[in-house]
């Protein structure tokens, strides 16, 4: 009997939870950017599970590995239930990205969002036991395109680099670097094989969220 009444005191509490949830309001804009729902900027807006930020008019991702290290999120789409955010820029001369010291970008694995697989991530300054995994190491990687042609990749030129498109069989919540592994990356989506134009190259880590459940209420 005391099980079945603390059962229902949880269901019950977990119900209101998730009408108090379904009820906040869309969040306002952040700078020129709308905010649909469920993302959620404040506490009273959205749903909190699916936070971001708004700094000074521009809206922002925060790594899981660091809440203050933030990437600038560049559109949304929440018809696709996707984002998009930049990838940091590469630092000057020295082929490292500046979340290296993070271990690159990672997101929490409980949260609703994860890497899509529109994402070739190109690695770069990578060490040679990365010629163990199945990455496309070769010289027609078009990791070797940014090197030599983005200003960005000018510094990983005669490095190590490797390209590969983000699938199902690999984790998609992070984007992996270390020293004595790969430093420096970049991720361009919907990238297609041949495709040299790196001026017109979609750079971006595109995001995806699973929708938010629906209350029993509504069904």
């Amino acid at each position: 009997m005391l099980i079945m009444v603390s059962l229902t005191l949880h269901f019950l509490l977990l119900f209101s939870v998730l009408i108090f949830v379904s009820s906040l309001p869309e969040c306002p804009k952040c700078g020129n950017m709308d905010v649909p729902y469920p993302l959620s900027t404040d506490k009273n807006c959205g749903n909190p599970m699916y936070k971001i930020h708004c700094n000074n008019g521009t809206l922002q991702f925060s790594s899981a590995a660091d809440q203050e290290f933030l990437y600038k999120i560049l559109s949304i789409n929440p018809n696709e239930h996707k984002l998009v955010i930049s990838p940091p820029l590469i630092q000057k001369n020295t082929c490292q990205s500046p979340d290296l010291s993070l271990g690159g970008f990672k997101i929490d694995e409980n949260s609703p969002f994860n890497i899509s697989s529109h994402n070739t991530v190109m690695l770069f300054n990578c060490s040679e036991n990365i010629l163990l995994s199945p990455l496309n190491c070769s010289s027609k990687s078009q990791c070797r395109q940014f090197e030599e042609r983005v200003v960005q990749g000018n510094g990983c030129r005669n490095t190590l680099c490797c390209s590969f498109l983000k699938d199902s069989a690999m984790t998609s919540h992070r984007i992996r670097l270390r020293t004595g592994g790969c430093t420096a990356y970049t991720s361009v989506i919907n990238l297609k094989p041949g495709d040299i134009a790196v001026d017109a190259w979609n750079y971006g880590i595109q995001l995806q969220w699973l929708p938010p459940p629906v209350p029993a209420n509504v069904l």
